[in-house]
Parts: structure tokens; C-alpha cells; sequence
């Protein structure tokens, strides 16, 4: 029995898991296996063999059909797939490393890391014909901050001066749960977008939308911050200085428009009738969405595939049946179960990468307790993220030792688990072995996969530190409510991150409010002084040094960096979420990323590729 017929025997018996009936068949199926059959499994290479298209025609299965075609609303695939194909910015991320890239800018320029000039590209053109200009940027950025609902990251344009009032009047908000245990219980992948909120005379929550004449108003107190000083030179000019806004605005929120657009404003998903990226929409039904190259791209002799054809899938058994049988080229954006992650995960066209999403255990650091920041790290170090990615996440996560993922993340200067030095930090704030220690309340959205989490996270507490954590489940659409109440020891919290740039990924976590806010340095000596033995509970928080960073106190004074919410611990990081895909081998250049950033110029068939011999 080969590699490939043990793998879609089980296939078949962990459909069967939740059925009742999973264990007479597994027991049928290894008694009526010969002492031969159930040998080591053959290495197949590939979970099938499919020879390459005659064309250059990928056909990528990337979840449902786009619900929009608009940059300004692409959160995630596949809208995010489909507006990378068809629309460019002024930069793009190098798949691979997430690097930025030139695009539409040749180049860019900055002093202070405050203005910021892009030169763009004379040759940039839509397809009508005309010249991309550096106006059609600020008439897109300006359109995406006068939304009033829909536009999924207007808050990563919160920081540029003329925009940002107008963004943040739409008060974004970026915890959003999930609809279903995608991702392995991650978040969900898109931001769910909520208006502000006030109070009616009866003391009621009111929902608002920013007006536009209240946006145009705002807008208008900033001075400008956006200026095209000629066709093909943008000015940016920021409130505060970011060194990684070259990265931020490769972005799709930051992509071009031509014009009013307005079939993207449609109710149902119109194509454009004019773009400016790679490739043009040749239709857009049911049955999926099919570009081609586009004519008028001014780099279109680099771009090797004529044809693209994103397939819907309606389940990921669905999608995984069309790979098997050769129908589908590439698949991504699918819920696998941890079964089927496992069976997968030996096959050389499988990959799995790092998601760019957080989830996490916001601490109430106006409890007295928590207020003491030697508790807050005895918490943090005492939970064994690795158990819980491994055991209740079957590794289909990665620990979060720091708030930020990356690939290649350094133990050593993240939080890492240390049940000794925990117990010694809760001693020393004066609950030795936990004695008098309250019951802490753990809120998490009731989700089996999210109680199993908490569950086993208060496991650890009890065991390492002697203290008592009730788990607390509500409604998902509860979440917000108990937060603002602040009825909860510790909240959990599901985050996506629309970017690499650090400052956005910190205001995502922690709002532009506390991010803008340059914490006060430590008051109790040098950062690496280890913490002075308290005999009784701490009531203000003490601001000694979670000595396991490698922190620099100038970092910590001038801004809020992910080495100053570490030092802080205002909340938990407990795991990053991975994504999945299949990819046959004669696709070359499709990789997968954190920010499951594709791009397709990078991608091409192999016509030569051949399978390899049998064994």
C-alpha cells in the first residue's frame, strides 16, 4: 500500500470522527489489512501527479467568489487575491522575504522617515490608456477616508496628516472574531468595521455613523499631508515619523482607482471597468473570476502567465478533491482539520506559513492585583505556549512568545515559559505559592476551541502558580460589551494584522490612543536591575523589568515599540495562527506569506517539470 492510498484511506475515516462510527471502522480497516498492507507507507513526493497545462493558465482555488472588486474594501482573500492581480500600488512585498518592492513608485525618498516623497514611473498606464498619476493616488486615499463604511483598513491611513481625522472618525475596529473555528480557532481574516458609538438620554449605547460633511470638517482642521507635486512625484507627509511606510502602503487600501470607479460602489461585485495592475478582469460570474495579462501593464514582459482562473470552492473537502483529481493548479484560504493538517503535512506540495494575526489575553490592570507588574509576568511566563500549539491545536499554530509574528521568531528575547522565575515573581509581590491569591475571571467568545485553550491555559496557572482562573464564556458579539464594562480579569482577543509595519501593528493591538502616548522610562533604576522583594500585594503598578528583555531604556522613553508593550504586559500573547496551502509542483514563484500576499507577476508553469519515477 502505497504512501497516497494510506493517506485517503484515513481521509476517508476521519470524515467518520464526529459520526459515531469512527471506531468500529478504524478497527475493520486495520483488521482487514494484511501484515503487508500495513507496511511503512511508500514516499510519494506529491499528494497527486498531474502533468503541467500546455499553457501558461494556473487554476487557484482561494475560498468563495470576491465579494468586492474595490481595494478599499479587500481585508482578505479572496478579494485580496483578485486586487493584487488587477490593481497596483506604489509598492508591492517581496513574497518571499516581505521586503518592499518598487511598483508604480521607482522610488522613494525620506529625510526623517516624517515626508516622504515617491517618484512614480512614467511608462505606469491604465487600461484605457492613460498615465497613473501621483493625483490619482491622492483622490484614491482621500475616497478610501471619506467612506463611511465598507473600507476595511482606513485606519492604516489614520497616521498621514489631512487623512488622519477623517480615518479615525470611522473608529475601525480590528478584533474580530471568527466565524467558525477557521484557522484553527484563529481570527477572522477580515476586520469587522464598526461605527462610533454614544449615548442616548436613557444612557443607551447609539450607534453613529461619521457623517461625510462631519469627515470633510475634521479633515479639514489637519493641515494637508497629501500633495502630487507634479504627475509623477507624490508627497506624504505623516504625524509622527515611520521608517516602514514604503512597506505600509503596498497595502490594497492604498491602491489606485481611476476615477469615481463607481461600479465598485455596486451592491454586488462589478469588476472595474478600468485598472491599472498586471492583469484585466475577463469575466466574473458564479463559477469564479478569470484574468488575463494585461496589454497595457508596463511591465508586462516580466509577467510569464497569460491566464488566471480563481475557482470557488464551497468546503475545503470540496477543494481538496478538485486538487487531488488535477482540476485545481493551486489552493489556499481552506479549513483543513487537524487530521487532515497532519496527513497533509508530509507531502512536498503542502506549506504552511505563519499567519499575520494575533490572538492574545488582554489583562485589567485596574484590578489592584494585575496592576502590579510582577504579576502580570509570573502570568505571562507560566503558560506553556508550545504545550498549547502542540496539544489543544494539534501544531496547526505557532507560540507567540513576542505580539509581532515572524517566521523566525528568537526565543530568547520573547516570553519564554519559566514556571521557577514565575513563581518567584508572584512570591515577591507578595502571594508566596499563591496563598490569598483572588480568583481571576477569564472571558473568552464560546467557542470549543477558544474554551479548550483558556481552559488548559488556567490548567498551567493552577500548577505552576497555585492560582485559581475561572473561564468565563460568552457570545462572540458580547466580547465588546464586557470589554468596555471592564467586567473581566483577562479578555481574550483575536487580531489581525493588515501589515508588517511595526507602529501599525502596535496601534492595531493597542489603539493609536495608548501607542501615541510615549511611556514614562522605568522609575526603578537601570531596566536589567533584577526587582526588589515586596511583603504584600502591590496596589499601583510598579514598573520594574521583565528581565528576560533585552530592552533598551531609550527605546522604551521615545516610543511604543513591541519591546515596550513586552516590558508593560498591559496583555497576554498566546499564539499566532498559520495558514495552508497546496501548490503542484510545476507552479513556481507562488509563495505563501504571513499576510498571504501573493504575487502573481512572480508566478509561471514549469512545462518541463516531470514527475518523478516511481519507487
Amino acid at each position: 500500500m502505497t504512501r497516497r492510498e494510506w493517506t485517503r484511506k484515513l481521509f476517508k475515516i476521519s470524515r467518520l470522527r464526529l459520526s459515531g462510527r469512527l471506531v468500529p471502522v478504524l478497527a475493520a480497516a486495520l483488521l482487514g489489512a494484511s501484515c503487508a498492507e500495513i507496511k511503512q507507507p511508500q514516499p510519494d513526493a506529491f499528494i497527486s501527479k498531474t502533468n503541467p497545462p500546455l499553457r501558461q493558465t494556473i487554476r487557484w482555488s482561494n475560498g468563495n467568489t470576491p465579494k468586492s472588486f474595490d481595494p478599499a474594501k479587500a481585508a482578505a482573500p479572496p478579494e485580496t487575491d483578485v486586487v493584487r492581480a488587477v490593481f497596483e500600488g506604489l509598492t508591492s512585498l517581496d513574497p518571499k522575504t516581505l521586503d518592499v518592492r518598487p511598483a508604480v513608485a521607482k522610488e522613494w525618498t525620506s529625510e526623517d522617515s516624517l515626508t516622504w516623497t515617491f517618484k512614480l514611473r512614467d511608462d505606469a498606464r491604465w487600461t484605457n490608456g492613460k498615465a497613473v498619476t501621483a493625483q490619482d493616488f491622492v483622490d484614491s486615499w482621500k475616497r478610501v477616508a471619506a467612506m463611511t463604511k465598507d473600507a476595511a483598513h482606513a485606519e492604516l491611513l489614520a497616521n498621514i496628516k489631512g487623512l488622519g481625522a477623517a480615518a479615525a472618525a470611522k473608529a475601525p475596529e480590528t478584533t474580530a472574531e471568527p466565524s467558525a473555528d477557521a484557522r484553527s480557532a484563529a481570527p477572522a481574516t477580515t476586520a469587522k468595521a464598526v461605527t462610533p458609538q454614544k449615548q442616548d438620554q436613557k444612557g443607551e449605547n447609539k450607534t453613529e455613523e461619521a457623517r461625510p460633511h462631519e469627515i470633510e470638517k475634521a479633515a479639514a482642521t489637519e493641515p494637508a499631508g497629501l500633495e502630487a507635486v507634479s504627475d509623477l512625484e507624490l508627497r506624504v507627509t505623516l504625524k509622527r515619523p515611520d521608517p516602514d511606510f514604503p512597506k505600509l502602503v503596498a497595502n490594497p487600501v492604498f491602491y489606485p482607482v481611476f476615477g469615481k470607479a463607481a461600479e465598485l460602489d455596486a451592491a454586488d461585485a462589478q469588476p472595474p471597468a478600468v485598472s491599472n495592475g498586471p492583469f484585466t478582469v475577463i469575466s466574473s460570474d458564479k463559477t469564479g473570476v478569470v484574468v488575463e495579462r494585461s496589454k497595457t501593464y508596463w511591465n508586462r514582459s516580466a509577467v510569464a502567465l497569460d491566464r488566471v482562473e480563481f475557482v470557488p470552492h464551497s468546503s475545503a473537502d470540496a477543494a481538496l478533491e478538485a486538487y487531488k483529481n488535477g482540476d485545481i493548479d493551486v489552493l489556499t484560504n481552506a479549513t483543513f482539520s487537524p487530521l487532515a493538517l497532519k496527513l497533509l503535512a508530509p507531502y512536498d506540495d503542502f506549506r504552511q506559513a505563519t499567519h499575520s494575526a494575533l490572538n492574545l489575553y488582554e489583562v485589567n490592570t485596574n484590578n489592584k492585583v494585575l496592576a502590579d507588574r510582577r504579576v502580570r509576568e509570573a502570568l505571562a511566563i507560566s503558560i506553556d505556549r508550545q504545550k498549547i500549539a502542540e496539544g489543544e491545536l494539534d501544531g496547526s499554530t505557532s507560540p507567540a512568545t513576542r505580539f509581532l509574528p515572524s517566521e523566525k521568531p528568537d526565543a530568547d528575547t520573547g516570553l519564554a515559559f519559566d514556571a521557577a522565575r514565575a513563581k518567584e515573581l508572584l512570591e515577591r509581590s507578595g502571594f508566596p505559592d499563591g496563598e490569598n491569591f483572588p480568583a481571576l475571571k477569564l472571558v473568552v467568545n464560546r467557542n470549543d476551541a477558544q474554551q479548550r485553550i483558556a481552559r488548559t491555559a488556567a490548567r498551567m496557572w493552577k500548577q505552576n502558580l497555585n492560582i485559581n482562573v475561572d473561564v468565563v464564556p460568552v457570545e462572540a458579539n458580547e466580547i465588546d460589551a464586557v470589554r468596555a464594562a471592564g467586567d473581566y480579569d483577562l479578555l481574550r482577543r483575536g487580531i489581525v494584522l493588515p501589515t508588517t509595519d511595526e507602529l501599525v501593528g502596535m496601534e492595531t493591538i493597542f489603539g493609536p490612543e495608548k501607542t501615541a502616548k510615549k511611556p514614562e522610562p522605568p522609575a526603578t533604576g537601570p531596566l536589567s536591575q533584577p526587582p526588589t522583594p515586596s511583603p504584600t500585594p502591590a496596589e499601583h503598578l510598579l514598573t520594574e523589568p521583565l528581565s528576560s528583555l533585552p530592552i533598551a531604556k531609550a527605546n522604551v522613553a521615545e516610543t511604543y515599540t513591541q519591546e515596550a508593550a513586552l516590558y508593560e504586559l498591559s496583555a497576554i500573547p498566546i499564539y499566532f495562527p498559520r495558514s495552508f496551502a497546496l501548490v503542484k509542483p510545476y507552479v513556481t514563484g507562488f509563495e505563501l506569506n504571513s499576510l498571504d500576499a501573493v504575487l502573481l507577476t512572480d508566478v509561471k508553469i514549469d512545462p518541463n517539470w516531470q514527475p518523478p519515477s516511481a519507487n
